[in-house]
């Protein structure tokens, strides 16, 4: 690298802020993929490299939490401006504080286990560390901006179905830092076994990546075919009160429905077995509003196809469960799934009388309480659908970001995989893309059709292999009709789970511990 040998403090922030900036330029909806790993150079190598003012000590423990924060800064604040689209900027800036402090801990733990043997891996395995950990807390976590999330147009993808979204994410990381501790030891003094163990480290997920890719399935393999629908009715307007006409929000989804009816009819598309609403399609509950059910009922006879209907339930105490229902026909409502993984902030809010002091917008806040189950809905389908059941795993918006989510639903048999979400709430920003490659990434990982139905855009049918067979417009009301595969068998990250993202942690943990325990020793001696 061309950088001094010696980075001064401003110089360091400045390459750690333009790292964080490099990932966010990495993700969708740019094609930029390959930017992921150079951005974990530039930040492995401001954490790596030596004090300026005693060249024989590693930066310190706080030196490395600050510019693991400002790498964060650099990646988070572009990332996630779609939170504060029409709530105001101090939601996403707070958001993105808080989650830059777990890339100030990742570059904390990076300068202590910099100077084991095997750097290189110790490094990539606190990444994973600290990616797991903002995953999991506060309130659940919040897994966006996972760098799996920004590799679905990447050869590396294929390694999703072997250790699903945490393999993924290791290897860019690997990946990054290996290129860093190469240039230095090109730099600062060829060694032939280090240069040759180094390459072999960065060589092996791509290597791998692309004996795997010709396995994955194509958009029709498996034990059966269907023909599947999914509807996007569009909203009468966009931001938080898109859904203030609801029942204009249910009669666009029945009208789009009733158009594809019309095209069947003509003999223009294929009549689907299956069709999929996006979440909040009836914000009117249909189980206690007789005239959205009737509605409902006569789109689903209409098509002569059940519909996997997104809507908001009332309950009995107050709250609500945002839930997806197998509607058929004239025999209405039978499963359901009501999304598990609720969104802490937007469908419910932790300590409501706390946040409602710093904005106007905190009543505006749901009061969503979580379901449970195994995230499958069986839908009677096809023209034996009397006999046949076909089980649809359902990952509703923000559960697709949770590795859990498809995984307990295919596991658990399901043979495709939909994710019913709605985006009108954040407006014409990135969100929809940013999640949009996730389900990208579900699709290999368990080698499963993904079907993603929008209220306002954008909806895809996604091929096993992670391909978009096709899609629709931002804010269109348009419906997608495709013939896909049906699938029983698993892959090996469906079967493994949460055992590689265990095993990661724990190495993790153990390095750190490694790391530490020496300089401990030292200290007591001194």
């Amino acid at each position: 690298m061309s950088v001094p040998a010696r980075l001064i403090p401003p110089a360091r922030l400045a390459l750690s802020a333009g790292a964080g900036a490099l990932l966010f330029a990495s993700f969708p909806p740019r094609s930029l993929w390959f930017l992921a790993p150079v951005a974990l150079a530039l930040v492995t190598f401001v954490l790596t490299e030596r004090r300026v003012d005693d060249p024989a000590r590693a930066l310190s423990l706080k030196g490395g939490f600050l510019y693991g924060f400002a790498f964060g800064l650099g990646f988070f604040l572009p990332l996630l401006p779609w939170i504060g689209v029409y709530v105001g900027p101090l939601p996403w800036i707070a958001l993105a504080v808080a989650e830059s402090l777990f890339l100030g801990l990742f570059g904390l733990l990076a300068v202590v286990v910099s100077r084991l043997p095997l750097a290189a891996v110790w490094i990539t395995m606190v990444w994973s560390l600290t990616e797991w950990l903002r995953s999991t807390v506060p309130f659940g976590g919040f897994p966006w901006g996972r760098l799996a999330f920004g590799q679905s147009e990447s050869p590396l993808l294929p390694l999703a179905a072997l250790g699903g979204a945490p393999l993924l994410s290791a290897a860019v990381a690997l990946i990054g830092v290996c290129l860093t501790l190469l240039c230095r030891t090109v730099r600062t003094g060829f060694a032939v076994t280090s240069v040759a163990g180094l390459v072999a480290l960065a060589a092996v997920a791509p290597v791998v990546a692309l004996s795997v890719r010709p396995t994955l399935a194509g958009p029709q393999d498996g034990d059966d075919t269907i023909t599947i629908a999914a509807i996007q009715g569009s909203v009468p307007r966009l931001g938080l009160d898109f859904n203030a006409q609801r029942r204009q929000v249910l009669d666009n989804h029945v009208n789009e429905t009733l158009r594809l009816a019309e095209e069947v009819e003509a003999g223009r598309t294929p009549k689907p077995d299956v069709v999929i609403w996006p979440e909040n399609a009836s914000d009117v509950d249909p189980t206690r509003d007789a005239t959205a059910a009737a509605e409902i009922t006569a789109a689903s006879v209409r098509i002569d196809a059940p519909i996997l209907v997104g809507a908001v339930l009332s309950n009995a105490d107050g709250t609500s469960t945002n839930s997806v229902i197998a509607w058929d026909g004239a025999a209405g409502p039978g499963e359901r799934h009501d999304k598990k993984i609720v969104q802490p902030f937007g469908e419910y809010l932790p300590y409501r009388s706390f946040f409602r002091l710093f904005s106007s917008y905190a009543d505006s806040a749901g009061n969503f309480v979580p379901g449970d189950g195994d995230g499958v809905v069986h839908v009677p389908a096809g023209t034996d659908r009397e006999q046949r059941a076909l089980a649809v795993g359902v990952a509703t918006c923000y559960e697709v970001a949770f590795d859990r989510a498809p995984t307990e639903a295919v596991r658990a048999g399901a043979q495709i995989l939909a994710v019913p979400t709605n985006n009108a709430t954040f407006g014409d920003t990135e969100m929809t893309y940013q999640q949009l490659a996730m389900s990208r990434v579900r699709a290999v990982e368990h080698s499963r059709t993904v079907v993603v139905a929008a209220t306002s855009g954008v909806s895809a049918v996604i091929a096993p292999d992670g391909s978009v067979t096709s899609r629709t417009a931002l804010f269109d009301a348009d419906h997608l009709v495709a013939t896909v595969g049906l699938r029983t068998d698993t892959t090996l990250a469906t079967r493994l789970g949460s055992t590689v993202v265990y095993v990661f942690v724990a190495l993790g943990v153990l390095s750190v511990i490694g790391a530490t325990i020496p300089n401990v020793r030292r200290r007591r001696a001194h």
